[in-house]
C-alpha cells in the first residue's frame, strides 16, 4: 500500500483511518505513541502481576517463619511500562481533587489499559 495513494484520491481518509487504527501492536506508529508500553500485552501484564503475588507469597512465608530481628526484604515490583518511580521506590500519592471536570482540582481521567491492569493485579 503506498501512503501516496491518499493524495492521489486512490485511497479515501476513512479506509486511511482505519488502516492506521489497525496497525500490528509492534509499529513503528504504536511504539512511538505508547513507548515500551506498546510492546506489553494482556498476557504480558498477567505474568508480571503473577511474579509479584508470588513474590509476596514468598516473603509473607519467610518473614513469619524468621525471627523478628532478622526479616527479610519486602520484594521489588516487575518494572511496567509507564512507571515512573525507580524500582523499591514509593510511589506519590495524589492528593484527592474536587470540583468539575475540566477544571483544577477535578478527578483524574478514565484509568488507561496499563493502570487497569495494575490495579487489578
Amino acid at each position: 500500500m503506498d501512503l501516496l495513494d491518499w493524495h492521489r484520491d486512490r485511497l479515501s481518509a476513512r479506509r486511511l483511518a482505519v488502516l492506521v487504527a489497525h496497525l500490528p501492536r509492534d509499529s513503528a506508529l504504536n511504539r512511538e505513541l505508547h513507548g515500551d508500553a506498546a510492546e506489553w500485552s494482556v498476557t504480558d501484564h498477567l505474568l508480571a502481576a503473577a511474579v509479584d503475588h508470588l513474590a509476596a507469597a514468598n516473603w509473607m512465608f519467610a518473614s513469619v517463619n524468621s525471627d523478628e530481628d532478622d526479616q527479610p526484604d519486602p520484594p521489588v515490583p516487575v518494572p511496567r511500562p509507564g512507571d515512573t518511580a525507580e524500582p523499591g521506590e514509593p510511589e506519590e500519592e495524589e492528593e484527592p481533587r474536587n470540583g468539575p471536570p475540566g477544571e483544577p482540582g477535578a478527578p483524574p481521567p478514565s484509568p488507561s489499559p496499563v493502570q487497569l491492569a495494575r490495579f487489578f493485579a
